[in-house]
């Protein structure tokens, strides 16, 4: 089966216009309660108008995760052989990722509860690209791990976690009072990395056993029910 691709007959940035009035549709009304119609007001392009570049609801919401993730992806790909040690690399994937959602909180939202909406080829290539991108984190934990930065945890439990740490900042990010970017991701980045990495505390934690005495005296009273 073809790709399945951007519509390519008028400018992109007419697209792209279409795309930021659906987000925003979507994150309002949720993906089940909006329509086309409310797109075609939001944006202020008939509804003839919208039909010229998309053909249903389902291709609008593919298009806007689509292209969030191959963008969050390709960034990540740019910038990853920068880095020197696996540690740097995790700091650039955790930057990369609010960077890219602090300045699209809306897509950020639909992505976020509209994930199980998509059908058919359209939830299929976007889920081969998530897959991507999370083959690279797991990819960076692993590096962790052989190198001994990283304790031996279970690595698709560790990036999901870290995954889920950042997916939901917008449900309590404030722009004009929490820290930007650069100063959350090395915040975010600080409290993983110190739940994983080697030298912080002395591995699993300890079971703490009650003595004796206070062994004994629980007996009695389970005895006494």
């Amino acid at each position: 089966m073809p790709r399945l691709s951007m519509p390519q007959r008028e400018p992109q940035e007419k697209l792209q216009v279409i795309l930021r009035h659906a987000a925003q549709v979507f994150c309002d009304k949720g993906y089940e309660g909006a329509s086309i119609r409310d797109i075609s007001r939001s944006s202020g392009i008939s509804l003839a108008g919208l039909y010229y570049y998309i053909k249903s609801k389902q291709q609008l919401l593919y298009l806007i995760q689509i292209h969030t993730f191959k963008t969050i992806l390709a960034r990540l790909e740019k910038r990853l052989p920068e880095a020197a040690t696996p540690v740097e690399k995790l700091r650039i994937l955790v930057h990369n990722h609010l960077d890219y959602f602090l300045q699209h909180p809306v897509e950020m939202k639909v992505l976020a509860h509209e994930d199980e909406a998509l059908e058919g080829a359209f939830r299929k290539e976007v889920l081969e690209v998530k897959r991507r991108y999370v083959k690279i984190a797991l990819g960076i934990f692993e590096e962790m791990r052989r190198t001994g930065a990283a304790r031996q945890l279970n690595p698709r439990v560790a990036v999901l976690t870290l995954f889920g740490m950042m997916n939901w900042t917008y449900t309590w990010h404030r722009s004009e009072t929490d820290p930007k970017a650069g100063a959350l991701a090395e915040t975010i980045a600080g409290m993983f990395l110190h739940g994983v990495t080697n030298g912080h505390g002395n591995g699993s934690p300890r079971l703490v056993r009650p003595a004796a005495a206070t062994l004994r005296t629980r007996r009695a009273r389970a005895d006494n029910l």
